[in-house]
């Protein structure tokens, strides 16, 4: 099972490697969903950690590629040394837009939530299935978090669990129907922080107690990339 945490400092970072997650996800502003961090905050959370860092790239709250300002935000984290990358658009018709994939070079990545305000979801599945370096589709089932998308994630496991990383309000009651269904790997952010506010840090012993609830990594259940 994947384990992958927000994290939002070296400080979350460190403590959801701590917990036991097999990787992190490292964003800033979570009041506009998340944009992508500093660069110097990419730095000393690299530093920090030894296990993967995606790094969110994304420069305003919508699903819109404004191209030129994405791709520099790319070059800027290459440069701070972000290898593994988080990010996902839609045209204005809610479809995938794959504007800037080719500019990751192969990167490994992962698309995320922009599949849950996608216009047509079965479309989007086989779109992203072919894109380079793909590795992770993150998505709760509904934009408004897993709490109304989990039958949606249920129905769709069987075809695409293996590209599923499920979160967007993910509680412990959400994995077992999850695992069940065939979901390896998981996301959180506020159920590992204290009352699950944003501005409390990441807690070493909610990060252990998920990954116990799910069980160890290994090396053949990790998505490739990871």
């Amino acid at each position: 099972m994947l384990v992958e945490i927000i994290a939002l400092d070296a400080a979350d970072a460190r403590a959801a490697q701590d917990g036991g997650a097999d990787r992190v996800e490292l964003v800033s502003d979570m009041a506009a969903g998340g944009l992508s961090p500093a660069p110097a905050v990419v730095e000393s959370v690299l530093a920090a950690v030894s296990i993967p860092v995606r790094v969110m790239v994304r420069t305003t709250p919508d699903f819109t590629a404004r191209v030129p300002a994405v791709l520099r935000c790319l070059r800027e984290l290459r440069s701070a040394g972000a290898a593994e990358f988080v990010l996902g658009f839609l045209t204005p018709a809610g479809a995938v837009d794959p504007a800037v994939v080719d500019a990751l070079d192969g990167a490994p990545w992962t698309f995320h939530r922009a599949i849950d305000h996608a216009a047509d979801r079965a479309a989007a599945w086989p779109r992203l299935a072919g894109l380079p370096g793909l590795t992770s589709v993150l998505t709760a089932g509904a934009p408004t978090g897993m709490a109304d998308g989990l039958p949606v994630l249920l129905a769709e496991a069987p075809a695409h669990a293996g590209l599923m990383l499920a979160g967007g309000g993910l509680r412990e009651s959400h994995l077992a129907p999850l695992t069940a269904a065939g979901v390896r790997a998981f996301h959180s952010g506020s159920a590992v922080r204290p009352g699950g506010r944003w501005t409390s840090p990441v807690s070493v012993g909610l990060v252990r107690r998920l990954r116990h609830a799910l069980g160890p990594a290994t090396p053949s259940t990790l998505p490739s990339g990871s």
